[in-house]
């Protein structure tokens, strides 16, 4: 069974509650508003092309060519199976047709040496292979999302307009800022692993890596705290995905 994703509040994202936890980093809210934050991340380019999809609200609407419901489970479908893929990938279980999972969690041989198996590069680059997986599957979701939900009307198609704009304004600093978790997470790495050390000290002859992964060890710990921040990650990627549906939705209630 595909593990729930957490919830997020507007102002605190599930993956900066989570990074703030783990990491001891600073995660208070900032005291600019909304409009403020972005308004320093858009050009003048694209403050122009946000300008035009916010006033294109008075063009008139094209004739659908499927009905809502017909549209939702369109995106629907393609949404669930996707996040579900994605989550079991995560979390190492296979899915429902049995298929492997394709990314393997890096786990210390039984003869591994203690200095390879303390190397934070394993997981920095298995962070990495889920970060291009999820940016691979989620992105012509969103695409097919902002599609179907341009066909409903105008308003709906000022709303695809507008996110499309905002994916295209904000990808990079999305890409860059995300760049940086697998660092953060480099800081737990080093901080379990220390206090490891620390308490084997005296008896580094029992220090086998492959006890790591039992019991509680250290090494356990961490491989939870990473797939919690993938996770979180995965939930913040699926946001825009997320509301285009809910907009799709809002349409099928309200004319029902």
């Amino acid at each position: 069974m595909a593990q729930r994703l957490p919830r997020t509040h507007f102002n605190s994202s599930a993956l900066v509650r989570v990074l703030t936890e783990l990491v001891e980093t600073d995660g208070s809210a900032s005291k600019q508003s909304f409009a403020e934050r972005l308004g320093q991340w858009l050009d003048i380019g694209d403050a122009l092309a946000l300008f035009s999809a916010l006033d294109a609200g008075s063009q008139p609407a094209e004739v659908p060519s499927k009905s809502p419901a017909a549209d939702i489970r369109a995106v629907r479908g393609p949404f669930t199976r996707v996040r579900a893929a994605l989550v079991n990938s995560i979390t190492g279980v296979a899915g429902a047709e049995g298929d492997k999972v394709r990314i393997e969690l890096p786990v210390p041989a039984p003869n591994e040496t203690v200095e390879r198996a303390a190397d934070f590069a394993p997981y920095h680059r298995y962070y990495l292979a889920h970060q291009r997986e999820m940016a691979a599957r989620i992105g012509p979701l969103r695409t097919e999302a902002r599609t179907a939900l341009g066909r409903r009307s105008a308003n709906h198609a000022r709303l695809a307009g507008l996110d499309a704009v905002l994916d295209k304004a904000l990808s990079a600093r999305e890409r860059d800022l995300l760049a940086t978790v697998p660092a953060l997470l480099g800081r737990r790495f080093a901080r379990l692993h220390d206090a490891h050390q620390a308490r084997f000290a005296e008896a580094q002859a029992a220090d086998d890596p492959s006890r790591w992964m039992q019991g509680g060890g250290w090494l356990a710990i961490f491989c939870a705290d990473l797939r919690a921040v993938l996770l979180a990650e995965l939930e913040l990627r699926l946001q825009p995905v997320a509301g285009l549906l809910a907009a799709l939705d809002n349409e099928v209630t309200g004319k029902q």
